[in-house]
């Protein structure tokens, strides 16, 4: 069978583009198929086509925003040559994805927790945070085995650096004329200090 075309490609990456705008300016609850549509200069009945309805548009958005991200970021992880310099990377990539994305992020920060599953548990928590958070883990063992890190458990600080980056999201949210790039710099600095034990 053949795949989309061309055109239906771009169909769905434009009802996806007004959808995070839509979420990203209206929060989840008033991002209806309506106003995406209204937005994408369309009807319902045309998203339908394309998309079995909200949830599988919701999936599409996450799912592009995490590979857009891995492919943002990853290539300049690969290219850092010490664990040092890979957690330098990551900080500063992570947050200048930010800046560059900010409609996309503001739209996970309203999708994540409001999309729940057949429980009532937040769909998104482990299926897409696990992913992230195996990397930070394995950079710092990686720091560790080759003496550049001190000892600590990699659990912890791994969760302690999702934080402050999910954090600086928020901080930016409220505050959009936040300088990220000086963010990202005190964050370089704090966590080089924590993961090598300098004073």
């Amino acid at each position: 069978m053949s795949g989309p075309t061309f055109t239906e490609l771009a169909r769905r990456r434009q009802f996806v583009d007004c959808a995070i705008d839509v979420i990203a300016e209206q929060g989840f609850a008033a991002a209806s198929l309506a106003k995406i549509a209204a937005r994408a200069g369309t009807s319902k009945g045309v998203i339908s086509y394309h998309f079995s309805g909200k949830d599988e548009l919701l999936e599409q958005i996450v799912l592009d925003v995490f590979t857009d991200t891995a492919e943002f970021i990853g290539p300049r992880l690969a290219a850092a040559t010490t664990a040092t310099e890979k957690l330098t990377v990551f900080l500063e990539t992570s947050l200048e994805y930010m800046r560059l994305h900010r409609a996309q992020l503001l739209a996970l920060r309203q999708i994540f927790p409001n999309r729940r599953d057949a429980n009532g548990d937040q769909r998104y928590d482990n299926e897409h945070g696990e992913p992230r958070e195996r990397a930070i883990e394995e950079l710092l063992r990686e720091g560790q085995r080759t003496g550049e890190f001190r000892d600590f458990d990699p659990a912890v600080m791994t969760v302690t650096i999702r934080s402050a980056i999910d954090g600086a999201l928020n901080q930016w949210a409220h505050s959009p004329d936040l300088d990220l790039t000086a963010y990202a710099g005190e964050l370089v600095t704090l966590f080089i200090h924590a993961t090598r034990g300098e004073s």
